[in-house]
């Protein structure tokens, strides 16, 4: 393990360093005051070339109080590739919560804390110190999508400073947003950046958008033909467009190993009439695969054992070494045979992130995606899931989902919300949602309205659910449909991150949504003709203020399961009103 450093700084690297201070252009300073003064408040920036003679600094504004910073190493001094490193330091006034886009703990962590990587296939190089009133203090992203980016983040305690440090390979660009607008915002002209600097992913399907029901919480690997046949069968009414036939596809067994996958074979009989079947009930079908996987019981288990980054014992699997041109080519030729033959609408494409955690190289991981993308028909929905949803993967996948966080609506809501900043133009997919069948309506609908602003997926067995149950699955269904382009398409705002997000916010023309998971107020513009507040919190009684009376309102408050409560006219300029938790308020003038 590398030394720690108490002040905040990099990890010696015990090569040559040349280093050099970085002054930011006054012409794009945050405040008057730092204008005057020819410097951004107590700021500093330094830029260093790790195994190089000298360096290429280049700082340029990109916008009131947003600079480009970069660095590229002149003239190698060993034969270790060059590295590049830029680190910045401030004080630590008024911070609240450092923002990292893999749903950790947003407190300040101290600057001694181990650095995380991000890289092609694992994570997203992009943060944000936030301040009171959510303003982002420093947010900070660095456009590589494929090679691994080292950072370093924390409190110095000796100095009360917030001190950071990103490095990579070759030459670097950074940006640094000083200019003290909402995170939210912030973190999501950085994803803009990295769309406008390296092109955006494939299309995506309006269909990514529709809600999924997803076979894996409902019955794990207990999958048969006609257990999914029943259960497409029950999910069609409900509002479900998309169909997810998890792990137990390919296999009889029930348990837990990976034994067996590898080959990508269907373990069900006539397949393609089944398929075929599934799709006339208007879902569309996509299929589980897990592509670093290659089981000790498969036949690309013994093709391709010696080829391997890792065995796992406990799973009784192989982790397959992308670099190999013969495990991307049996890859890319099993799963494009098996969306051909048997029509399928999409794959949901599992572990990648595997590949990097074994040693996987990032180019290689990188080809094998993009030899499948070429052999796949255009239109197909392709699903990721954290922690690989990066820039440097938009395009090869047209939905990134949460990870695994069963029974959990708070964590579901803070990865999808951490997830809509970074994602682009992807379709922000839940965790499917599963509950115990004692499960109340209202608490069916308040894991739903966790996960508003992203497409919901569920994962019961929908054939043991009361009819209340059902109606209120159905009531929330319905409105994520009727209101897609505004929830999940709109303009997206996360609030309070240091308190895990009790307010989530969307707006788009006239319309503006709002989940309440905590007992917060809300704060509404003048300017709308449609407002919705789902109340996700056991507190009912929801403060609204306005910035001038509303004039006529029809205010509706519908339960659970989309039953009225109330319905009246309003006028003032600050209501309360009471929703009932799982309960939707919809004012419209």
């Amino acid at each position: 393990m590398a030394t720690l450093s108490w002040d905040g700084s990099a990890p010696p690297s015990g090569r040559t360093e040349t280093s050099r201070e970085v002054a930011l252009p006054v012409a794009v300073a945050v405040s008057d005051a730092e204008a005057a003064s020819g410097t951004v408040a107590g700021l500093r920036v330094r830029a260093t070339a790790i195994g190089a003679a000298d360096l290429r600094v280049e700082v340029s504004p990109a916008g009131p109080g947003v600079w480009l910073i970069a660095v590229a190493p002149l003239g190698a001094v060993d034969a270790d590739p060059a590295r590049v490193r830029v680190e910045w330091r401030l004080p630590c006034a008024g911070a609240t919560a450092l923002w990292r886009p893999d749903t950790d703990a947003r407190w300040l962590p101290p600057s001694w804390s181990r650095p995380r990587v991000a890289s092609f296939a694992q994570g997203v190089p992009v943060g944000c110190l936030v301040g009171a009133g959510d303003a982002a203090l420093v947010g900070y992203a660095v456009a590589e999508r494929v090679l691994p980016v080292s950072i370093g983040e924390g409190t110095v305690e000796e100095t009360g400073d917030f001190a950071c440090w990103v490095e990579q390979e070759g030459e670097l660009l950074l940006r640094l947003d000083l200019s003290g607008r909402q995170f939210s915002d912030a973190v999501q002209e950085m994803a803009r950046w990295w769309a406008s600097s390296h092109g955006s992913a494939i299309e995506v399907p309006a269909g990514a958008f529709e809600p999924v029901f997803c076979t894996w919480y409902a019955r794990h690997l207990e999958i048969t033909a006609g257990e999914v046949e029943r259960l497409a069968a029950l999910a069609a009414p409900l509002g479900f467009t998309g169909l997810i036939v998890d792990d137990g596809w390919q296999t009889a067994e029930t348990s837990r190993s990976y034994a067996t996958t590898g080959d990508w074979e269907p373990a069900f009989p006539d397949f393609a009439a089944h398929v075929a079947g599934v799709q006339g009930l208007g879902l569309a079908y996509l299929l589980w695969c897990a592509p670093p996987f290659a089981g000790d019981r498969s036949a690309a288990g013994q093709r391709f054992g010696k080829q391997r980054l890792e065995y796992r014992e406990e799973l009784e699997t192989s982790v397959l070494d992308p670099a190999v041109p013969g495990v991307r080519a049996h890859l890319v030729a099993r799963l494009a045979v098996l969306v051909e033959e048997y029509g399928l609408d999409g794959l949901k494409v599992d572990f990648v992130d595997t590949f990097a955690r074994y040693g996987g190289d990032a180019a290689a991981i990188r080809q094998l995606l993009a030899e499948l993308a070429r052999a796949l028909p255009p239109g197909l929905l392709i699903e990721h899931r954290q922690p690989y949803v990066g820039p440097g993967l938009w395009p090869y996948a047209t939905m990134v989902r949460a990870t695994d966080c069963p029974h959990n609506a708070a964590e579901n809501r803070q990865r999808t919300a951490d997830l809509r900043l970074t994602a682009g133009p992807l379709a922000v997919h839940a965790d499917p949602l599963t509950w115990h069948p004692a499960e109340s309506p209202a608490g069916i609908a308040a894991l739903i309205q966790n996960v508003l602003f992203a497409t919901v997926q569920v994962s019961v067995d929908l054939g043991v659910q009361r009819e209340e149950q059902l109606a209120a699955l159905r009531f929330w269904l319905s409105v994520s449909r009727q209101y897609v382009d505004l929830l999940q398409k709109g303009e997206f705002r996360a609030h309070r991150p240091d308190l895990g997000y009790p307010l989530l916010s969307a707006s788009l023309g006239a319309q503006r949504a709002y989940g309440r998971y905590g007992p917060v107020p809300i704060a509404g513009d003048g300017d709308w003709s449609l407002l919705l507040v789902a109340n996700a919190d056991p507190d009912p009684l929801v403060h609204l203020g306005f910035p001038q009376p509303l004039g006529p309102t029809t205010l509706l408050v519908q339960d659970p399961t989309g039953a009225t409560l109330t319905r009246t006219t309003v006028r003032s300029d600050t209501l309360q009103v009471r929703v009932p938790r799982g309960g939707l308020l919809t004012l419209t003038r």
